[in-house]
């Protein structure tokens, strides 16, 4: 490995695991990367995924003053990302790697939308009396985390605006404090699926590669967190519309 493959790796990991601690899709900066260099595509998202797990959870200790008071709630939604994980780790191994590629534009648009009228329909929904969680909603808000689990799982670039859309609709909270259980989901989705990967498939773990990611993104992650949580609600959702179109733009062209 050239010193210029090992410094574009780790800049990579860097910028991913800032990006996905802000908004998310920071597979679409690492992956890349990796097939430029000549990975091949399965060990790749493999190993990447490993890599960022250190990312997110550094992320999420950036966010911890925005999740002290959501624990209840992040041990019920947390299963739902995990079993959903196990799932699309699972899928990975089996189905080819095109399966999803003419749904997830669709599902990352459907998510900006939600991002950007999720004021809106929160206050539309307060009006109505459905400032709490309902039955309902919680039923929706875990069959939606459950399958943002399993597509995270299964590659999990703009997993993070998934989840942001879900929740921007379905939770009464702030964008912030969305964002802290989005960064929790998120590790929760990456590390149960790098599990999955090590007892299944160890032989396609590039751990020269997970360490170089891993470092990065542990950098950007606290960069990340820094930079997200002082941004205020409408500049962070202008961050996740651009991102997420980029996000668009880059799955259709590839």
């Amino acid at each position: 490995m050239s010193v210029l493959e090992v410094l574009a790796i780790v800049l990579a990991g860097l910028a991913a695991g800032t990006i996905n601690t802000i908004v998310g899709s920071g597979t679409l900066v690492t992956f890349p990367v990796l097939l430029l260099f000549g990975y091949a595509p399965v060990s790749a998202n493999i190993s990447n995924s490993l890599g960022l797990v250190p990312g997110g959870v550094a992320g999420t200790w950036g966010y911890r003053h925005e999740l002290r008071t959501l624990g209840p709630m992040l041990w019920r939604l947390g299963p739902a990302s995990l079993v959903g994980s196990v799932i699309g780790a699972l899928l990975l191994l089996v189905l080819p790697a095109e399966a999803f590629e003419t749904i997830v534009p669709v599902l990352i648009l459907v998510a900006l939308l939600l991002v950007v009228f999720g004021p809106r329909l929160q206050r539309w929904a307060a009006r109505r009396h459905a400032d709490h969680l309902t039955p309902g909603r919680w039923v929706a808000l875990v069959l939606g985390i459950l399958l943002s689990g399993v597509y995270g799982g299964y590659f999990g670039a703009a997993q993070g605006v998934l989840l942001l859309g879900i929740m921007s609709i379905l939770l009464p909270l702030g964008l912030q404090q969305i964002n802290g259980i989005k960064n929790v989901l998120a590790t929760i989705a990456n590390l149960v699926a790098a599990l999955v990967f090590l007892v299944v498939a160890p032989d396609l773990v590039d751990w020269t590669v997970v360490l170089l990611i891993g470092v990065g993104s542990i950098l950007g992650g606290l960069i990340g967190a820094r930079v997200g949580r002082r941004l205020p609600p409408a500049v962070l959702r202008g961050v996740i519309v651009v991102i997420g179109t980029v996000a668009i733009v880059n799955l259709l062209l590839t």
